[in-house]
């Protein structure tokens, strides 16, 4: 094992140094040091990553680079907060990352710190200071508040003047809002004294945390390192048994938003939360304040979400894509911990009725490729699994007699692989569903064994670009073997998988408190040989889409892996769907789509959300302001919410329901091309 063993302490000389820089530069704020474990921890990680990693790239000038980037973007991406000047005298850093991190030198990662929690101080002195002032909104101005392609301020007069922008922004958001003057400069007052509380407190361990992200980034972006104190943190969250909503929060400069909704949690069975919403409020129970948000630490929003099982918690957020001063919306939930009876596969039978023939046909909403591994080991027959569930709610709906069955993937974010390949099996006669690849090149193909089909009549898998992981094997396979029609969004395009393991374990008997590391260890291929990276699955039908590949995706993600392919599986494709079939079902689908109001109306929605997620820049102006929040909030108010039909159905039950009921465009779309689908292979043969 390369270097694992060879820690060196920090040379006394660069502790000096650190001390030296800092009394030059930072007068009297406080300062922030590495500690002695930092150092021994930070040696290990880049090691363990050189070891492991499925990238082979060495830790060089060029990585050196990509740290630093990664590093900026994540103290100040918004570029809000150093100047010009800070930048440039970072730049000596730039290519010696590198050489620092295996000298186990910290000095100039939390020099940097330093540097921004100063700069930081700076603003919210001028913030608080600025609070209470009376802002014109009359006057014709805009603010730009996303700031990531502008060049940094040059002096502090800039800085000023961007500042009184920010201030006067989320005035007029509160003015909108309702408030009048003396409760905007309360809520600022207090939001300001808030975030300053909150920059001092960061300790050590934060600072090393965010560097080390840095580090893991510039590998790839599934890869993270935690501290032990989050270490704690990700083992609970990864057992499903916190008590809370059921939702993954991460920083966003001065927001906290959602990263992931788990299914069986409070926040995915609302069926009212988006990830990427922001939390800008929260209050407690029915009579509770609501308390302002923006600028706390995402692990203090998050205990304050967290609470005891049944309690009440209502929060206020940003919708997804809403700019600064957009409607927001006001979400109450139940605490609880993840119900795994709410999270399993739920069915509904849709009657479809064209040229008086009736069709009944099973919708299985899937929202995550779950197993329990425990019952599985253990030799229960009946296990809790994804594959068994499903097998049971079409064994139903088969007794009622259904003509043909689309699975629903859409926002599933994967699982377990032996459950991708199981429920794969269920709808091919044996053979490989997916190819995995390690860093040496062995590589392993995942195959069904049983050369029986469960179900062998008409079958589609919708997905939308939030499938990911397990779902894309799945859907990769069907569309490989051509047993079913795709139908909806390209999806997420993670192809890659990951290994947790503590630092510790990779010490020889030492039992120091060390953190937790995940990396990435293989990369996932289809059976035709491509890579699920970026790519992920096209849909045969494509859907009318809201999110494009650049902005949510793997390939939003700079440091992703590459796309490539290996040679093809052994396997026989079954013929179900072909070019003939698919040209007929897009020929019918793009009609739809200029002539069906429901599809018309989806498009023009998202003609809107598009051109609202393009805009930086929102007026200063109250009656400008305002009319663009009231159009917003219309149109918000009439949008159907898509994607959560099947969230309120019991999970033991076969639910009827016509093609009239369904108001969710995606569905009902899908469900007529499944029709189309099945009348056109009774046609043909």
């Amino acid at each position: 094992m390369r270097n694992l063993n060879r820690l060196l302490l920090l040379p006394a000389f660069l502790m000096l140094q650190f001390v030296a820089v800092q009394a030059n530069d930072l007068d009297s704020v406080k300062y922030l040091q590495p500690r002695s474990e930092h150092l021994k921890e930070a040696r290990l990680v880049v090691s363990i990553l050189d070891y492991y990693h499925y990238r082979e790239t060495d830790l060089n000038d060029s990585l050196s680079s990509v740290i630093l980037d990664n590093y900026l973007d994540a103290l100040d991406g918004n570029k809000n907060y150093f100047l010009a000047s800070d930048i440039k005298s970072f730049q000596k850093y730039r290519f010696e990352f590198d050489n620092d991190l295996k000298a186990g030198n910290l000095v100039p990662a939390f020099y940097m710190f330093n540097i921004y929690q100063k700069r930081v101080k700076e603003r919210l002195d001028f913030a608080i200071a600025n609070s209470s002032k009376e802002f014109d909104f009359e006057k014709e101005e805009t603010y730009r508040y996303d700031r990531a392609e502008e060049p940094y301020a040059q002096n502090e007069d800039d800085l000023d003047e961007l500042w009184r922008k920010v201030l006067k922004s989320q005035a007029l958001s509160l003015k909108l809002s309702g408030s009048d003057q003396e409760k905007v400069t309360k809520t600022l007052i207090e939001r300001y004294n808030r975030f300053e509380t909150n920059v001092n407190r960061y300790n050590s361990n934060d600072v090393f945390e965010l560097f080390m992200n840095s580090v893991t980034e510039a590998f790839d972006p599934h890869t993270s390192y935690f501290t032990p104190l989050n270490a704690q943190d990700f083992r609970r969250e990864s057992s499903k048994s916190m008590e809370g909503i059921g939702a993954t929060l991460q920083q966003d400069n001065d927001f906290t938003k959602i990263v992931e909704l788990r299914p069986g949690g409070p926040a995915f069975l609302s069926g009212q939360i988006d990830k990427d919403d922001k939390v800008i409020g929260i209050a407690q129970g029915a009579e509770g304040d609501m308390i302002d948000v923006v600028g706390w630490r995402s692990d203090e929003v998050a205990g304050k979400i967290r609470g005891s099982k049944g309690t009440l918690v209502r929060l206020e957020l940003l919708p997804a894509g809403s700019s600064p001063g957009a409607p927001t919306k006001i979400v109450n939930l139940v605490r609880d911990k993840i119900k795994y009876d709410e999270a399993r596969a739920k069915s509904e039978v849709i009657q479809y009725t064209e040229n008086n023939e009736t069709l009944n046909l099973g919708v299985i909403k899937l929202p995550d490729f779950y197993l329990d591994g425990e019952e599985l080991n253990a030799g229960k027959e009946d296990y809790l699994s994804a594959t068994n569930d499903v097998k049971r709610l079409i064994t139903e709906m088969q007794e009622d007699g259904i003509d043909g069955i689309m699975i629903d993937l859409r926002n599933n974010g994967g699982g377990a692989l032996f459950e991708a390949i199981n429920l794969s099996g269920l709808f091919i006669p044996g053979g490989p569903i997916v190819q995995v690849k390690y860093k040496n090149g062995r590589i392993e193909k995942g195959t069904d064994e049983d050369k029986t089909m469960f179900y062998e009549g008409p079958m589609s898998v919708m997905i939308n670009r939030f499938s990911a992981s397990a779902s894309e094997i799945f859907a990769g396979a069907m569309q490989d073997y051509k047993r079913g029609v795709i139908v909806g969004e390209q999806t997420y395009g993670k192809g890659t998988v990951q290994n947790v393991r503590g630092i510790n374990d990779f010490l020889n008997g030492e039992k120091d408190t060390l953190g937790l590391i995940k990396y990435t260890i293989a990369k996932f291929y289809r059976v035709n040989g491509s890579s699920t990276q970026h790519l992920g699955v096209s849909p045969d039908i494509a859907l009318p889409s809201a999110f494009d590949a650049k902005e949510f995706g793997e390939s939003s993600r700079p440091s992703a892996l590459k796309w490539d392919q290996i040679a093809s599986a052994n396997y026989t494709p079954l013929n179900y769907v072909d070019n003939q079939m698919l040209d007929f079902l897009k020929g019918s689908n793009d009609d739809r789509l200029k002539t069906d109001q429901s599809l018309v109306d989806l498009q023009s929605d998202i003609a809107d959300l598009k051109t609202a997620r393009s805009k930086t820049v929102v007026s200063l102006n109250y009656e400008t302001r305002k009319e663009e929040r009231d159009t917003a909030e219309k149109k918000r108010a009439a949008r159907v919410k898509v994607g959560a039909s099947l969230n309120e159905l019991d999970a033991n039950k076969v639910v009827d329901r016509s093609l009239d009921d369904l108001k969710d465009p995606y569905l009902k779309e899908s469900i007529i091309l499944l029709a189309e689908q099945i009348a056109f292979a009774k046609k043909k043969g």
